[in-house]
């Protein structure tokens, strides 16, 4: 097997949804053993989220399971047994990294938390993702992408004017996850430092707040409070997404390439119109500037047209793209991006391929596991259970 960054690493994967099973896919897509610990008969709660494969609600069928999930073992486990809990501490001994993304009560209340297991391994890294952290006022609230994003302070700053605006999907969970994996591999370096373990406490609230794109800079330096983000007013008109022949596009020139723009509408002799030479005046009249120069030409083209004209002028322009463009797309094609694989249920899989690349030790692509696959292999192989031990502990419902 070709080594890959994280190949000695052996990794317990507690978590589930989204947040946690992000960090972990990581940790598993850059060779790490990730062992994902599921509930007996049910696994991992997004295996009954859809997407579906061809509409078919099947715990082997989701899409939303299958990309979170690749490069993983899966075992089941009930850790609401008294054995179960054994023998994730019998997993533990000889285990890297922990991690889990369950509510902070839930660890101390199955005799799993941080000091018990660092007690049998020293050397444990444990990150524990959650929507407020570990510790403060709010540690035990219930939440959704929704409030942490709103708590967090990132729809203060998005929307319109007068309406705060969520992005569009689970942003804040994937957010946390790939800050999960970087605290997770921050420890471990820690640890081939000095030999040592820690536990890695992650609030999903925070880091929806520290990537508040100069916002928190802004209120402490200067105590003012950022308008919503994209209002014409902050950076000078045009700025913003327009409706153009076959979709949008984004506009920019708004930034300082107003006499390039002239050029990109065909009508040079506007570089020495008022509007296009007045800031002041363009931002005061702006809807009457887009409707003398921008909103005709854009009617009348697509976007990819604009696009690639706006980019010839070094005009940071971009058309916004649907996901069946994405997959057309030709940059990512040339970056093969997207990535194609067998799963024994799905059949061939197209999937996004790594945030980023290495040279050295490169990513690797491969499928989500079946719900209990491997059982077998870890409780017989790594364990040393015997086939007729496993068919009582799936009898005691542990398994």
């Amino acid at each position: 097997m070709e080594d890959r960054a994280l190949t000695d690493l052996r990794v317990i994967d507690l978590t589930h949804f989204i947040a946690g099973p992000y960090c972990t896919k990581l940790l598993a897509d850059f060779g790490a053993e990730v062992i994902k610990v599921e509930k007996p008969g049910q696994g991992d709660g997004a295996r009954a989220l859809g997407p579906f494969f061809r509409d078919d609600p099947h715990p082997e069928k989701s899409g939303l399971f299958f990309y979170l999930n690749t490069n993983k073992k899966s075992i089941t486990l009930n850790l609401k047994t008294e054995t179960g809990v054994g023998i994730l501490k019998q997993l533990v001994r000889d285990a890297d990294i922990l991690v889990e993304n369950f509510e902070p009560r839930v660890m101390p209340s199955l005799g799993l938390s941080y000091e018990v297991l660092k007690g049998i391994n020293p050397r444990l890294v444990m990150t524990s993702i959650s929507n407020f952290g570990q510790t403060g006022p709010y540690r035990d609230y219930k939440a959704t992408s929704l409030t942490v994003t709103a708590m967090g302070g990132a729809m203060a700053i998005t929307g319109d004017e007068h309406r705060p605006l969520k992005p569009g999907g689970s942003q804040a969970e994937y957010m946390a996850g790939l800050v999960g994996f970087q605290s997770t591999m921050i420890a471990i370096l820690w640890r081939w430092q000095t030999g040592i373990g820690q536990h890695a406490d992650l609030s999903i609230m925070e880091c929806i707040s520290s990537n508040l794109e100069g916002a928190n800079s802004e209120y402490a330096y200067l105590g003012v409070i950022r308008r919503r983000m994209f209002n014409r007013f902050t950076y000078g008109h045009p700025v913003g997404i327009y409706p153009c022949k076959d979709g949008y596009i984004v506009v920019t020139p708004g930034l300082g390439g107003m006499s390039a723009l002239a050029l990109l509408l065909e009508r040079p002799e506007l570089e020495e119109h008022e509007l296009f030479k007045d800031r002041r005046a363009r931002q005061e009249r702006w809807q009457e500037f887009d409707e003398l120069f921008l909103r005709p030409y854009f009617g009348e083209h697509t976007k990819k047209e604009i696009f690639h004209r706006a980019q010839a002028l070094r005009m940071p322009f971009a058309y916004i793209q649907s996901v069946d463009e994405l997959l057309e797309d030709e940059h990512f094609t040339a970056r093969e991006f997207f990535v194609t694989t067998e799963h024994p249920v799905l059949g061939e899989v197209t999937y996004p391929g790594p945030p980023f690349k290495m040279g050295a030790t490169p990513w690797r692509s491969g499928r989500a596991p079946i719900l209990g696959e491997h059982n077998d292999e870890i409780y017989c192989q790594r364990l040393g259970y015997i086939k007729e031990e496993l068919a009582k502990l799936r009898e005691m419902d542990v398994i």
